[in-house]
């Protein structure tokens, strides 16, 4: 008969070995607070080439979008992760959630990584056109409140975050990292209706980067016209509408190409260049009628004068087609400056500057009637164009990460 001290130990060591093993897993919460004072000298609703007004006003989320979310992992063994993010926007200066009914607006998704394999994500995400050419975009220290190319247009910010989507990105291997995206609309009868695709390829050789990518989003209203409600590429509606495109809003789908590069000097100093190619294609329910087509060149200057201070300076140029009766297509040109001072590694002052000046002509909101274009800087002016075809603005604020 065994003692009943060993049989009090055989039972503990047999409940041990049979006890679930918790594999390792983390979950970090994180935010940015971010709140400015804006001026801009003329001020007007997106269409309208009269009544502008220079307002101050606070303006948040400037410098980064103000928000809240929550990453995480868990280790299931042989190197793969299960992964997720859930991360929510809103308004610093009135509290006001950034997407209506969407609690996490900005990012929602769930996936597996793998260092041999890769990632692969479900959810609503930014594309790989964006994530793998950001590290050269304009945004990276213009912003993209002033630095995003006018309006936008080219999808180089964060605006453009697709539903439904599936993601992958491959590891680095020699320097190339490539990404492929597909997002479904569920539309019945349709895999095309409403989807968004994108594929996205960087090389980097030490102080020497480039990528290239292509992303298409096609409206689900078939033909063209009123943007559907299915598009799976959707910001609480069709994003990226401002002076600069608000006559192609009618598009069956948008296509974009762009490339991507930089050279770091020295740890201090980089440069950074982009050239892109946006098509709005119109179908047959669409007001205009020709494929209007903008290419835009820019590059950006960054400089870390001290361990404190960046300073920032970049230009770009953007010129539509002739198209759609138009005969002098319009051009932008815009001219974006910055300054960034870290209390802390978590605490930032900025002061931002942007001039914008339009030439040409463009169309106006119904499609249809040309009108005088007017400027629109990066991307936080959207909403606020300018009636005329310049626009000034200068921004100062504060930034807190937690």
């Amino acid at each position: 008969m065994k003692h009943p001290r060993n049989q009090y130990a055989a039972l503990i060591s047999a409940a041990a070995f049979a006890s679930p093993v918790f594999a390792q897993s983390s979950v970090t919460l994180y935010g940015i607070l971010d709140d400015s004072i804006t001026y801009q000298n003329s001020q007007t609703t997106v269409g309208s080439t009269i009544g502008g007004r220079s307002n101050v006003k606070m303006l948040a989320g400037v410098w980064s979008g103000s928000r809240f979310g929550l990453k995480g992992g868990e280790d299931l063994g042989g190197g793969t992760k299960a992964i997720f993010q859930l991360e929510s926007g809103f308004n610093l200066a009135t509290g006001g959630q950034q997407f209506a009914n969407a609690m996490f607006g900005r990012q929602a998704w769930v996936g597996l990584t793998n260092p041999v394999y890769g990632t692969f994500t479900a959810g609503r995400q930014y594309t790989p056109y964006y994530s793998i050419l950001a590290p050269y975009g304009p945004t990276t220290w213009l912003t993209g409140a002033y630095g995003a190319h006018p309006g936008d247009l080219d999808g180089m910010d964060t605006v453009y975050r697709a539903n439904n989507s599936l993601v992958y990105i491959s590891p680095t291997v020699y320097g190339i990292t490539a990404g492929g995206s597909y997002s479904l609309a569920g539309v019945p009868g349709s895999l095309n209706q409403g989807s968004t695709w994108s594929g996205a390829l960087r090389y980097v050789n030490g102080p020497i980067g480039i990528a290239a990518g292509i992303t298409r989003v096609n409206n689900s209203t078939p033909g063209g016209g009123v943007y559907g409600a299915d598009s799976t590429t959707s910001s609480g509606g069709q994003p990226g509408v401002s002076a600069i495109t608000n006559g192609y809003q009618t598009a069956q789908s948008q296509q974009r190409i762009a490339v991507t590069g930089g050279y770091t000097f020295t740890q201090n100093l980089d440069v950074t260049f982009s050239y892109s190619n946006v098509q709005y294609i119109p179908g047959i329910n669409s007001s205009f009628k020709s494929t209007a087509i903008f290419n835009t060149a820019g590059a950006v200057l960054h400089w870390k004068t001290t361990p404190a201070l960046d300073l920032a300076a970049g230009y770009s140029y953007t010129r539509a087609s002739k198209a759609n009766g138009i005969t002098s297509g319009a051009q932008y040109q815009q001219i974006s400056v910055a300054e960034y001072y870290s209390v802390s590694k978590r605490t930032g002052f900025y002061f931002l500057q942007g001039y914008q000046r339009a030439n040409g002509k463009t169309l106006g909101t119904n499609g249809v009637n040309i009108i005088t274009a007017t400027a629109s800087i990066g991307d936080n002016f959207q909403s606020a164009p300018s009636s005329s075809p310049s626009q000034l603005a200068t921004s100062i604020g504060i930034i807190h990460r937690f």
